[in-house]
């Protein structure tokens, strides 16, 4: 059967290899850390790594991986079920615990991705006559998640408050209604206004629903997030995140949320329901890390200083960096092939960075995405700046 259709299969690689949207796998030979050792697929030798979601450092921390170790022997490697069979352990209602406590919400529910979390919330909440208001930039899991349920549909252009009460009007003869955002959006850096995003939900009667896996950790004071930041944290109805970038870097998902609906997800939501739990170790490992997010001030003091020092600097060196104060920072250059060609000649200079192009952000909006680490030194964001400065005259030559 595969011979009648590979013929297309590979038409469409060649298609995608023709516009630019190729996506070639570098393979690293190190622990995921501030500079990494690319072994494949790149120039070969160590490299400063400003492309990871490794916000804090911790997806080499000692500490962390001293917890895993012993996981490992204390509650072994796997658990070949799903939860509601043999796959829950102590552990992992620990850190459900953990994370209802850290995010202050009334309870929480694992997944084995943030992707899985946010495919399993709408169509277990909402059915054909209730209503979805979702950002347009929002992530691909959200999207997604949406499709899957009956629910009505509607788009707000990316944090246009007039335009979201535009849609809540429209969607005010649905039985439920939930605002659904990205914390912080992932190609722009740019946080949502949570704020006024609730008092919006307030006045049309709305559930609220942020995605805050580039926050967690890190953003506000004490690194709850965005309704953190805003100080909504008793106003936003579910906070879906995941394990897999501040908070450690391994994998895993979570939705935290009022209680009646984490029982309801247990009961109804199909990723959760047919996947296998997620393992201890990383549980474990997790566990640590709300350990250190709590005395974490010194690691995201750290962050944001990095994040200034790059923010300040490129944009001293004249390039253009889209406004913000977030970790991260994406340099426009417009076309895909210019993004790209930097992205390669900052690689030759030691410093490895990728290029985003259409479709994954509009046309002409081609750009380099910088995610500032806390295990960045000082030295390392002055060696990327100079790196961009010269692969910049190398590619006007």
């Amino acid at each position: 059967m595969f011979d009648s259709v590979r013929d297309d299969v590979r038409t469409t690689l060649d298609e995608i290899k023709a516009a630019g949207l190729h996506k070639p796998e570098r393979v690293i030979g190190t622990p995921q850390s501030a500079t990494v050792a690319v072994t494949s697929g790149g120039r070969p030798g160590e490299v400063l790594n400003f492309c990871a979601n490794n916000y804090l450092g911790l997806a080499d921390h000692p500490e962390v991986v001293a917890a895993a170790h012993e996981a490992l022997d204390r509650w072994g490697y796997g658990l070949a079920s799903v939860r509601f069979i043999c796959g829950t352990q102590e552990v992992h209602k620990e850190l459900e615990q953990r994370l209802s406590s850290f995010l202050g919400q009334e309870d929480t529910i694992l997944y084995s991705s943030c992707f899985d979390a946010n495919g399993g919330v709408f169509e277990t909440l909402l059915g054909a006559e209730d209503a979805v208001i979702s950002d347009a930039l929002n992530h691909a899991s959200i999207i997604d998640g949406i499709r899957l349920s009956k629910a009505q549909r509607f788009r707000y252009a990316n944090r246009d408050m007039a335009d979201l009460e535009r849609q809540l009007k429209e969607a005010s003869g649905a039985r439920r209604r939930l605002v659904v955002t990205d914390g912080v959006f992932s190609m722009d850096g740019y946080v949502a206004p949570l704020r006024e995003i609730c008092d919006l939900a307030d006045r049309y009667d709305a559930m609220v629903m942020v995605d805050d896996s580039h926050a967690v950790g890190f953003v506000g004071a004490g690194g709850r997030g965005t309704p953190e930041l805003h100080d909504v944290m008793d106003r936003v109805d579910i906070i879906t995140g995941t394990l897999g970038k501040a908070l450690g870097g391994a994998s895993g998902g979570y939705v935290a949320a009022r209680a009646e609906i984490v029982a309801l997800l247990r009961q109804r939501s199909r990723p959760y329901l047919f996947s296998n739990s997620l393992a201890p170790v990383i549980a474990a490992a997790s566990l640590k890390v709300i350990d250190l997010l709590e005395s974490a001030g010194e690691l995201r003091d750290r962050l944001n200083a990095n994040t200034a020092l790059f923010r300040t600097r490129m944009t001293e060196e004249g390039f253009d960096v889209l406004p913000g104060d977030h970790a991260i920072a994406p340099v426009m250059f417009g076309d895909a092939a210019k993004a790209g060609r930097m992205a390669e000649l900052l690689l030759e200079r030691g410093v490895y960075v990728i290029g985003f192009s259409y479709p994954v952000v509009p046309q002409g909006a081609a750009r380099i995405r910088v995610q500032l680490s806390a295990a960045h030194s000082t030295d390392d964001v002055n060696r990327a700046v100079d790196a961009f400065v010269d692969a910049r005259a190398a590619l006007d030559a």
